[in-house]
C-alpha cells in the first residue's frame, strides 16, 4: 500500500486538504469516474493544489478511504456515549451504509493499492464493531458472543449496492434492518 501522504501543517493547506477530501467524497459518490479536475473545481482549489496534496488519483482515494474508515472507527464509542447500544449500533450502520455508496465505486482501487496485503484499517474497524456489540450484549438488547467479523461480512453487502439505482438507500435500509433484527436478543 502506498504510504499515507503527510498532513500539511499550515491552516490554509489543511483547509484545502479537507475541502479536497469532502469534494472527492461527494464527486466519487455521485460518479465513480469523476475527474480530478472536477474534484478540484468542487473543492474550490486549482488542480495544482490538488496534486500537491494527492499526487495521484489512487493517493486521493486511499486517503479518503483511510479518513472515512477512521471516522467510522471513532464514531462507535461516540455514539455509545449519547445513545443506548441498539440505537448506537443502528446509527453506526447507517453511517457505514453512507460510506458504502463511496466504496461501491472505488473498491477496486483500494484492493489494488493493498496489493494483496493486510489492510491496516481492518482490525480497528472490527474492534469498533465489537465495542458496539459488547455494549448491546451487556444491556441485553443484542445477542451475546456475536463475532464482529461475521457482522462485517454481513455489512460488506452494502458496498455491492449500486448507488445509481433509484432504490439504493431504501435497499440499504432494508438490509440493515435484517442485520439488526438478526443481532437482537430474543
Amino acid at each position: 500500500m502506498n504510504p499515507q501522504p503527510s498532513k500539511p501543517t499550515r491552516k490554509d493547506a489543511r483547509d484545502n486538504r479537507d475541502r479536497i477530501l469532502a469534494a472527492a467524497r461527494a464527486e466519487l459518490s455521485a460518479a465513480t469516474s469523476a475527474s480530478l479536475s472536477a474534484i478540484a473545481r468542487t473543492a474550490g482549489v486549482g488542480i495544482g493544489t490538488l496534486y500537491r496534496h494527492f499526487p495521484t488519483r489512487e493517493a486521493l482515494i486511499m486517503e479518503l478511504y483511510r479518513h472515512d474508515l477512521q471516522h467510522l472507527i471513532d464514531l462507535a464509542p461516540e455514539l455509545l456515549r449519547t445513545h443506548p447500544p441498539l440505537v448506537a449500533l443502528r446509527r453506526w450502520f447507517d453511517e457505514v451504509a453512507r460510506y458504502g455508496r463511496l466504496k461501491f465505486g472505488v473498491s477496486e482501487v483500494v484492493h489494488a493499492a493493498m496489493g494483496g496485503g493486510t489492510d491496516p484499517m481492518y482490525e480497528p474497524f472490527v474492534r469498533a464493531i465489537a465495542v458496539l456489540l459488547d455494549a448491546g450484549a451487556a444491556d441485553g438488547t443484542l445477542k451475546p458472543e456475536v463475532d464482529p467479523e461475521d457482522v462485517l461480512l454481513q455489512l460488506s453487502v452494502l458496498w455491492r449496492i449500486d448507488p445509481a439505482r433509484g432504490d439504493a438507500q431504501a435497499r440499504a435500509a432494508r438490509i440493515l434492518e435484517l442485520v439488526v433484527d438478526g443481532l437482537r436478543a430474543r
